[in-house]
């Protein structure tokens, strides 16, 4: 078997998550969270779209993790994010992570805005 090491270009990876905090680049942030080329910030949700629009020149998507479960987002969330070019991907926070850490090692252009589990 070969095993290949996974180089990530821009961003930093998520390493782990918990009842209320994930663990990103060996730092732990508490609640919800923001990570893409720009680094890692505290997120207010969806009632603070800012920070996630400031990214829209770098990166094509935004993976929102909604917590444990799967859940809708504001249609308002979306729209504002939509009309600025951005992709916006639903799943649950760990489905999210996954997939945000994949992308990565892709190279893709991809920014992630989670709410904990």
């Amino acid at each position: 078997m070969r095993l290949n090491e996974i180089s990530y270009t821009n961003a930093t990876p998520i390493d782990g998550y918990g009842a209320g905090f994930f663990r990103i680049g060996g730092q732990v942030f508490q609640g919800g969270v923001l990570t893409g080329p720009e680094g890692t910030v505290a997120w207010g949700g969806y009632a603070d779209p800012e920070p996630v629009l400031a990214l829209a020149d770098q990166v094509d998507v935004v993976l929102v993790g909604t917590g444990a479960d799967m859940t809708n987002i504001p249609a308002e969330f979306r729209e504002t994010l939509e009309q600025t070019g951005l992709g916006v991907e639903i799943m649950n926070s760990p489905s999210a992570c996954r997939t945000y850490n994949v992308l990565l090692s892709e190279g893709r252009r991809v920014a992630l805005a989670l709410f904990p589990v």
